[in-house]
């Protein structure tokens, strides 16, 4: 036997004792942890390997924060009739939730205009980038996104074989339309967009891209990440899930994470072509990695369009005072119709989420177009105040 591996029962009190360390770790030692972190290459810096570059503190070792800002939640959510019937479903949950779950896809193929063969339904629309990805480029080829983008179905795909064609976004933050659809050729998969994007809370005129659409997507399959179509100034008006009631190759995603509030919940789907559907289906489990009370939520909640409009108005409401604030201290931001905000920030971003945290704000940093870069999420007044609160003690 080798004496130096450790038992089962040895790492699991070793690992609960370091997680307990780490729940306990003040301010200045996650400070230092993040330093340390940067230093010795670990997953503390998430690079594409391009232009673009994302910092993030490492899990567990954050103190505890009181304006959580990071990730693009809603903090009004879930909507009190859907927590309400999440916990009623709890109470199924010794029965698997395929009817709650047929009859949730029927409603949304009621609503997006398609047969209800065509809604592919997942824990989270991550989950649905991701199957995607894996589906398609499991023999290589190129996807075609802009830079930066969302990177879920970017890095699945390179990490299965696929290469990315990166495009810059155009200066007033819109996806670069006519490059991209230049770029299509004999190794291209996929077209991926992201609109409204994510981190640069731009959006692409829909006029425009509807008419990209229905042109590439006569080459090859295109895919619009719609997770916050419904936050952005005219919602849902400028989704391109029309084109697929149209029977173009294009795939729309769509999650309850941002405006129904239910980040936690993992519940998100995707409208396509019927064959495309079935096609994703085969890797997956037909939607069992949804819990019966998330179903359930999801349901409710899209009957609660007050719940919907008041989040989106408050959110609106904590966008216009970061605006004011960021315009105040000449700080120069990105135009937003999401739930978050990106600026420019004259600090390294270790060196930028190290203070802020410590100040128990927590946000996100980015390095592109060799700037640096500060995401920031529309949390609650309070929320908001208090990281405008920080930025001023920071950048005094």
């Amino acid at each position: 036997m080798n004496t130096t591996q450790l038992s089962r029962r040895n790492w699991l009190k070793k690992g609960t004792l370091t997680l307990a360390g780490m729940a306990m770790m003040p301010s200045d030692i996650w400070a230092n942890a993040v330093e340390n972190a940067q230093i010795n290459n670990s997953t503390f810096l998430f690079s594409t390997k391009n232009t673009f570059n994302e910092f993030t503190p490492p899990v567990g070792l954050e103190p505890e924060l009181k304006a959580i800002l990071r990730a693009n939640e809603n903090p009004y959510g879930p909507p009190p009739l859907a927590a309400k019937a999440f916990q009623d479903e709890v109470f199924s949950g010794n029965r698997y939730a395929w009817k709650t779950l047929n009859n949730l896809i029927n409603i949304l193929a009621e609503k997006e205009n398609v047969k209800p063969e065509q809604i592919l339904m997942a824990p989270g629309s991550s989950d649905i980038l991701e199957k995607v990805a894996m589906v398609l480029f499991q023999k290589g080829g190129d996807v075609i996104s802009a830079d930066p983008s969302y990177m879920s179905l970017i890095n699945v795909s390179k990490s299965v074989g696929g290469q990315w064609k990166s495009y810059k976004l155009l200066s007033d933050s819109q996806h670069d339309l006519d490059a991209m659809a230049a770029g299509v050729d004999e190794n291209t998969k996929l077209v991926y967009i992201c609109n409204p994007n994510n981190p640069t809370g731009s959006i692409t005129n829909a006029k425009k891209l509807k008419e990209f659409c229905s042109k590439v997507s006569e080459k090859v399959p295109v895919f619009v990440d719609e997770a916050y179509i419904e936050l952005s100034d005219n919602g849902i008006k400028d989704s391109m899930v029309s084109l697929v009631s149209e029977g173009k190759d294009v795939m729309i995603a769509r999650t309850f994470s941002k405006i129904h509030g239910m980040a936690g919940l993992r519940i998100g789907y995707l409208v396509g072509k019927e064959e495309t559907i079935n096609k994703i289906n085969e890797i997956t489990r037909g939607g069992m990695g949804i819990t019966g009370p998330s179903i359930m939520a999801a349901t409710t909640s899209l009957q609660n369009d007050d719940f919907l409009n008041m989040s989106k108005t408050k959110i609106a409401e904590a966008r216009a005072y970061t605006k004011d604030y960021l315009t105040k201290k000449g700080y120069k931001f990105l135009p937003s119709q999401t739930n978050f905000i990106i600026f420019e920030i004259d600090m390294e971003g270790k060196e930028f989420l190290k203070q802020i945290y410590s100040k128990q704000v927590g946000v996100r940093a980015f390095k592109f177009w060799d700037k640096n870069w500060c995401r920031v999420s529309m949390g609650t007044m309070e929320e908001m105040k208090l990281f405008t609160a920080a930025m001023d003690e920071i950048f005094a």
